[in-house]
């Protein structure tokens, strides 16, 4: 049997008679509730932990990382997935970002979108999901219907599921296998969660993605050697990676990277001629 619900992200704001507050106020008002934020996601690292090995050990056997939400939680998980390829060269259908609603509701609300139990299901068959694959629900509330349709079938389907929320014992909580429940607390502006729960459901987000590509062997020490070199200045970083990593001048490494195109190649192929 299922515990209550611990619902602190509709809790009246700490914060009373906002409209009055000066803008100095409204700033460090807000500040000081931010703070709270890192604090939070530290008590939960232990399940960030859980569900980071599981996605490694999928991805690691050709699986890829579903995140599903809706508002402002979908357009978290399309962002961290948008920016895996060009941070870390991998290929577009590693990690997969869906809102409800579909891409136009990235930019402008779909109304009811979220509260549909089927379309989170559909929507991740358009990728031919499998059991080698991950999906993570992201929701502040933590009872977003197009959340927990979609892991419910996905459980049925034997497929690994994770959650991020802000809510305790929460009904996607109680859904997922490998649950993160980042408990904020009342947000400023009551039931404002795009603010501490937003701000949490980041933290967490590129601390999964950022351990799982390490662990997959997308960082070489602590760089993106596999960075799209996509613009000058990062063209740049990548003349300096090469620089450092091979002992070459700055002539020397910008021509490895225009022959190679690539930080990791670059660096492979030059300590390849140059290791004897």
């Amino acid at each position: 049997m299922q515990k209550a619900m611990i619902n602190t992200t509709e809790k009246d704001s700490n914060y009373q008679n906002l409209d009055k507050m000066s803008v100095l106020e409204i700033l460090s008002n807000i500040n000081e509730e931010d703070k709270t934020v890192p604090l939070a996601v530290e008590r939960v690292i232990p399940q960030i932990e859980s569900l980071v090995k599981v996605i490694v050990d999928r991805m690691k056997g050709g699986g890829r990382l579903f995140y599903i939400g809706a508002g402002t939680s979908g357009r978290l998980g399309i962002l961290d997935a948008s920016e895996c390829p060009p941070t870390y060269g991998v290929p577009f259908d590693w990690v997969i970002g869906l809102i409800a609603g579909g891409d136009s509701a990235i930019r402008k609300a779909v109304e009811f979108a979220e509260d549909d139990l089927e379309q989170a299901w559909k929507d991740l068959e358009e990728y031919a999901i499998n059991t080698n694959d991950v999906v993570i629900g992201i929701a502040a509330s933590g009872t977003t219907p197009y959340v927990i349709g979609g892991l419910d079938k996905a459980n049925e389907m034997g497929i690994a599921t994770g959650c991020i929320v802000c809510n305790g014992n929460s009904p996607i909580a109680e859904r997922a296998q490998y649950p993160v429940e980042v408990i904020v607390g009342p947000e400023f502006v009551t039931g404002s969660t795009r603010m501490k729960a937003g701000t949490a459901q980041k933290l967490v987000l590129n601390m999964i993605s950022t351990a799982v590509m390490i662990q997959l062997g997308r960082v070489k020490g602590n760089k993106m050697v596999d960075m799209q070199l996509s613009n000058h200045k990062l063209v740049g970083r990548g003349v300096r990676m090469v620089m450092a990593e091979t002992g070459t001048d700055e002539e020397t490494a910008a021509a490895l990277i225009e022959e190679f195109g690539n930080v990791r190649q670059a660096i492979d192929n030059y300590n390849l001629k140059n290791k004897h």
